[in-house]
């Protein structure tokens, strides 16, 4: 196992070479066996023997969303259905589900990165992890489920849903280390606490979230609520499942295992590399060495920054700030552009207002209206009609400063919003009914 461990701390110098043989060996293998990147290769002119440098893979074709959906299901595929050991879908929200195919190697891949994930966040073998991710077509629960096995760690195979049963199993298998999406993690924490479960008194000591972007805000109320330290952990289905990037036990951005995964920061609008570390752009991925269904220059459309200077815990690779937006569900109302991230966490440094809300944005002639829905503490509707307005009138306010744009607010009680096992429904586009 040491020598997975390794990996993350080789000189920039050494990475590189690697990654440089591994995307030209990418690129001969996709013109070999995917007639959609062979044709996309020759219209850019372009073969493995251009491929000189690093900086060349800017000479590649990008891949988006709808590639995948215009080749479903098997299109992309790089190796015969022989040599295809798994698939995985996206949740599908929009038409056809994006697939993901596994090779046998890919799932090694796959085990190995989520195996350094966890080490990085500081889980053990003598940890019993619960994983409460959805296993199925979701990648979610399957890829921590093999990492964690890997890593030689106890796993709980709860999946998603069944919150009664999560809490449960948390009091009585002494589970040392949680794993969800974060607004689910809100959820069993209300019901845990309706329970009168106290979370000091359990040997939870890591919340593993990810699968929906958070912010600091939230982070520190799970960690004060659950009583954990809480990592945040970022994947895609397109790329791999969870496993891209993590945080280490500093915190401080989250390490691409990119001897797997070359990261791009490009300019959404022109789709230029953006080399400058810090620089704040579109985040683009290309698979160095996965060969079931490898994608050139997959744009993620989430939006986020690169630091490739060495952490303090010694690592090397290239760390991605958290995602804090993204370019396809950023809101845009009256010419200003709005990301849930921002409304959230200025919700989340307001007292008496939970961290469960809805953007419900409707057009009234035509002008775009975006209200914000937002639970607040019970007290707030005892009788207290102008504490009630006075707290409203803070939420707008704090809003409409940060966003430069007229808002509405309408203070709801706990549990109005739905609750949700996976990722929480954020926005209500009500335009588009």
């Amino acid at each position: 196992m040491e020598n997975l461990w390794k990996k993350d701390y080789v000189s920039r110098k050494e990475r590189e070479a690697e990654q440089l043989r591994n995307l030209k060996e990418t690129v001969a293998h996709l013109r070999k066996n995917v007639p959609f990147f062979a044709r996309k290769l020759e219209e850019k002119g372009i073969t493995e023997d251009d491929i000189k440098s690093l900086q060349d893979i800017r000479h590649l074709p990008f891949t988006v969303k709808d590639d995948l959906r215009d080749n479903y299901p098997f299109g992309l595929f790089a190796a015969p259905i022989s040599d295809i050991v798994r698939t995985h879908c996206s949740s599908g929200t929009t038409g056809k589900p994006i697939v993901a195919a596994y090779t046998r190697g890919d799932i090694d891949i796959w085990s190995e990165v989520m195996a350094r994930t966890f080490h990085m966040i500081g889980v053990t073998p003598d940890d019993i992890c619960q994983v409460a991710w959805g296993y199925g077509l979701f990648t979610g629960g399957l890829g921590a489920h093999y990492g964690l096995e890997r890593l030689g760690a106890t796993v709980v195979l709860n999946s998603a849903g069944n919150t009664e049963r999560q809490v449960m199993l948390i009091q009585d298998f002494g589970v040392t280390a949680w794993m969800a999406t974060p607004s689910y993690c809100l959820h069993l924490i209300e019901v845990a606490t309706e329970g009168g479960v106290n979370f000091a008194k359990t040997k939870l000591r890591i919340g593993i979230f990810g699968a929906e972007p958070w912010s600091d805000g939230m982070r520190k109320e799970i960690e004060e609520r659950m009583r954990v330290k809480a990592y945040d952990i970022y994947g895609l289905t397109e790329i791999i499942g969870p496993g891209v990037s993590s945080e280490c036990e500093a915190q401080d951005g989250l390490h691409i295992f990119e001897d797997h995964f070359y990261p791009e920061i490009v300019d959404p609008t022109t789709l230029e590399p953006i080399e400058e570390d810090g620089a704040e752009g579109e985040l683009v991925f290309t698979h160095l060495t996965k060969r079931g269904m490898p994608l050139l220059r997959f744009r993620t459309r989430d939006i986020t920054r690169l630091h490739r200077d060495v952490c303090s815990c010694g690592r090397t690779t290239a760390r991605m700030e958290r995602v804090f937006g993204r370019t396809d569900d950023m809101l845009i109302i009256r010419g200003v552009n709005v990301f849930p991230s921002q409304i959230e966490s200025v919700l989340l440094s307001i007292e008496g207002a939970e961290p469960h809300y809805q953007l419900v944005v409707d057009r009234k002639g035509s002008m775009d209206d975006l209200t914000v829905q937002v639970e607040v503490e019970e007290s707030f509707f005892s009788d207290r009609i102008r504490e009630l307005e006075k707290f409203e009138r803070l939420v707008r306010d704090k809003i409409e400063s940060l966003l430069g744009l007229r808002v509405g607010v309408r203070l709801l009680e706990p549990g109005s919003i739905e609750r949700s096992m996976g990722k929480a429904k954020r926005v209500i586009d009500q335009r588009k009914q």
